[in-house]
């Protein structure tokens, strides 16, 4: 998906701010449907408004710039709703650990070690935001999705802590 659909998606959810979207990509698990940033992100927002499929209106704050909140508009949501209904591409997976590991190998012994300590508490504080949300409300879909979600990352974290004693044995053990 690109970030103009992501940016439909979260709009059909309710009014935000391209601020308040951009949480949405880090909080809550949107990023890992696609990257964006601040600089992808407005872009999206201007052209979703120039097309008519998203309205916007400036709130008044104290002390600070208005802030502009963004709306889906009907053709927004059917706009949207197209997309949905559009084959979809194959999904990619992109690891620079998994790339990294590929090359271990030429790595100091720590390195790898290191690696595989961070990737493992980064995995199982995905984890544990993706558990956290079991207790909130949810439509159907988003069950399925960080149900998803967590089998994937339990999957990972069982065969990262099965198998990395195969990667992380120091260089002269693995030359033999």
């Amino acid at each position: 998906m690109d970030v103009r659909t992501i940016c439909l998606g979260i709009l059909t959810r309710g009014d935000a701010t391209g601020y308040e979207i951009k949480k949405l990509f880090e909080d809550d698990g949107y990023q890992h449907f696609v990257e964006a940033s601040f600089g992808s992100i407005y872009p999206a927002l201007n052209r979703l408004t120039e097309e008519g499929l998203v309205s916007v209106r400036e709130e008044a704050q104290e002390k600070r710039p208005d802030r502009k909140v963004y709306s889906i508009t009907t053709s927004g949501r059917s706009a949207f709703i197209a997309a949905l209904l559009k084959p979809l591409p194959e999904d990619r997976h992109r690891s620079p650990f998994v790339f990294a590991m590929l090359f271990s190998h030429l790595l100091p012994h720590e390195r790898v070690v290191s690696m595989l300590d961070t990737y493992i508490r980064v995995s199982e504080e995905k984890l544990a935001q993706l558990s956290d949300m079991k207790a909130e409300p949810q439509t159907p879909g988003e069950k399925f999705v960080s149900g998803f979600g967590r089998a994937v990352y339990e999957a990972m974290l069982e065969f990262l802590r099965t198998h990395r004693h195969e990667i992380e044995q120091p260089k002269a053990e693995a030359a033999e």
